[in-house]
This record gives structure tokens, sequence and C-alpha cells, in this order.
């Protein structure tokens, strides 16, 4: 619900302002500060982990002295974080207590089922298949061949007929609902066995009922000003079920860059400086992935550069003083780790000296030895 002011005076937000509050909440103002990896995630509201080396880039360049060893000890040691589909069904790290927050939000996405009738499960097939990956993982590790037989035997041959084309093969029916299993608090990823990804269940916590309403208090704070459609884009849901979020969490409006959108109530604070710096930013870092408008983030060529048919993190992106201002890439070879910057225009010999530092600290951060060279990046769009 909007919180009515005494004013009729509505705060107006420009873009600079935004942009500076947004960093500082998401870890990119200043000097990497102290913190733990699943307090970061947090405040990240996730860690997108398809490519999981860009996961551990992006939570280890926001924290002082925190490598990729911490992250994946976060992950499989401590268990302070895991590993499950997030936000529009992508694989992210979420903090492990709030993982029943966001199994309560993301289970409340209306189920809306786009694939061929070919290829479609009826909704009592797809309750049969989650409520059989529940079953099968309760107590065990299963890479993603064991669980299918699982499935399977549990549902019937129906569930394993190879009909959704996947890379250079075909994926039995069934893993149509992996990602909804995941949202229905029925599985996470298990640690790797050799090469094979595995999958197990979540931890035990007890379940959350309003979970939809807590994520949009943890999005609004970081990445507000936003409105119900910005919040059905990044996770993924009909604008419909966001607005119906919305209203049940205390928001103010505020005008941001002329338009109407919303913070939580009170929370119109900014920073008193514009965002200064150059920071690193990995495949589909969270705070691009979350950006809006775009028109902003990324102006000019770098709308042209960097994204991806208007699809933000597809390339990793040189950040500059708040604004996307270049693309970059890096190549790994045993210890050594080649970073090639290709800038939109030149920078200064203050900014310069400052990706030299994001260059040394990533090399930290990836446990390895960074040469960086200036120069097109020839490395096309991540899929």
């Amino acid at each position: 619900m909007v919180v009515p002011k005494e004013e009729d005076v509505m705060i107006e937000l420009s873009w600079p302002q935004v942009s500076a509050r947004r960093l500082e909440r998401a870890g990119l103002a200043g000097s990497p500060g102290p913190g733990r990896p699943d307090e970061m995630v947090a405040a990240m509201c996730g860690a997108h982990a398809q490519v999981m080396s860009a996961a551990e880039a992006s939570i280890g360049l926001r924290l002082d002295g925190v490598t990729r060893s911490h992250v994946r000890d976060a992950l499989w040691g401590s268990r302070s974080l895991v590993k499950t589909h997030g936000p529009r069904g992508t694989v992210h790290l979420l903090p492990a207590r709030d993982l029943p927050m966001w199994v309560s939000a993301m289970s409340s996405v209306p189920v809306v089922n786009r694939a061929p009738e070919t290829v479609r499960m009826t909704a009592e097939q797809t309750e049969q298949v989650v409520a059989a990956v529940r079953e099968a993982l309760a107590g065990a590790e299963l890479t993603i061949d064991e669980l299918s037989e699982a499935v399977v035997e549990a549902t019937g041959p129906w569930a394993g007929d190879l009909v959704m084309p996947a890379f250079q093969g075909w994926w039995p029916r069934w893993r149509q609902a992996l990602h909804l299993a995941a949202h229905r608090g029925a599985l996470v990823f298990g640690p790797v066995r050799g090469r094979k990804v595995t999958y197990t269940a979540p931890p035990d916590a007890p379940p959350v009922d309003d979970g939809l309403h807590g994520l949009v208090r943890s999005y609004l704070a970081a990445y507000g000003p936003a409105t119900p459609a910005d919040f059905a884009t990044w996770a993924g849901g009909p604008v419909t079920w966001a607005a119906k979020a919305f209203e049940g969490v205390e928001t103010e409006e505020v005008l941001f860059v002329g338009k109407r959108a919303r913070v939580l109530a009170g929370d119109t604070a900014v920073p008193g400086e514009p965002p200064r710096g150059v920071r690193l930013l990995p495949y589909f870092d969270a705070y691009v992935v979350a950006g809006r408008p775009r028109e902003l983030l990324y102006p000019g060529e770098a709308a042209a550069r960097a994204l991806a048919g208007g699809q933000a993190g597809n390339f990793p992106v040189l950040l500059v003083d708040g604004n996307v201002g270049g693309v970059w890439h890096q190549r790994r070879s045993g210890s050594r780790i080649d970073v090639t910057v290709e800038p939109l225009r030149e920078l200064t010999s203050a900014q310069s000296r400052e990706l030299d530092e994001q260059v040394r600290r990533l090399g930290e951060v990836m446990e390895g030895r960074p040469r960086l060279t200036i120069g097109p990046v020839t490395v096309g769009a991540h899929a």
C-alpha cells in the first residue's frame, strides 16, 4: 500500500542520486567493505550463478579480503549460502537463512506453461513431478540422471519422453518442472560429484507465509525506486501478481526521472555526492540485471555494445561513475588470468589507476595472477 504523506509535494529523485544510492547498497561504492558472503548476497537480492565463477567474482569484488574459496566455503562448508533456482527461474546463490522467504515468494508466481502442446505437461502431471522430486531427494544427493530415473519410476514413462530440445540433445519431459520444483522448496543444488551436478533437499527451516512481501521489501531496499512492472520483470512474474504484492507493503511514491515509482515508506535518503569510481562487474551481475531504466544505466553507445537484445548481464561490464562505460572479458590459463577491457571512451589517469586496482582485486578474488590489456573484446554475448 502507498502510505499517504501530510504534504502534497512528491519527492523528486534524479538518476545520479538513485545510482549513488543503489551502488552504496549493492556494495559497489568506495572500497570493498567488511562482511560475509551471505550478508552481501542478501543485500544483492541473490547472486546469479549460472556461471559460477561470475557469482564468485560478483560477491568477492564487493567484500574486503573475500576470495572464491570463501564463497565456496559459504556454499559447501558452512552452508550459509544455497544454490537454487531464483528469480526468473535462473540459477542463483541465496542466503540459506532467507530461503524460506524465497520459496514462499517464488512459489506464489502464477504458473504459465508456454511449452508447445507436444511437450507440455498437465497441471496434474506437474504436481506429480514436483512431489516425486521432493520424495526422491529426501536425505539424498542425486545427479540429474539419477533424479530422472526416480521421477520417471514414480510418475510414469510419459515423464521420460525426450521431447525438450537441449543444447545438442533432448531432455525428458519432466525437466520443464525443474525450476518450479526448486521454487516449491523441493530441491537445491548439492555438491558436484566429479564433474556432475547433484541435487538435494533444502535445509530444514520453518515455512514463511508472507515471503512475497519480504522479497518486495528486500528488492525495494536494494533497487528502488521501482514500479510493480519493474519487480515483475526482475522476478519473472506477471504485473498483476507484482501489483498485488506491492499492496501488502508500506511504500511511498516518488518522482524518479519524471515518472512515479515507489520506495519503502520513509526510505528516501540518497548520498550527498553523485557516483564516482570504476568497477568491473562480471556476467549477470545483480546490479545490472535489476538496474532500471536501462537507457540511463546503459547510456548512448553502451546499449548497443553491452546489451544483448535489450537484455542486461550477457556481457561483463565496466562501470564508470555509475554508468556502463565499457565491456571486458577474462581468460584463464592455469593461474594466469588475462583481462581485456574495452572502454567506450578514454579513461582519465585516476580512472586508469582505479581500473588497475580492480584488476588486481579480481586476481585476488579468483586466486590467480591477472594481466590487464586495454583493447577490443572480441568474445560475443553469453547465452
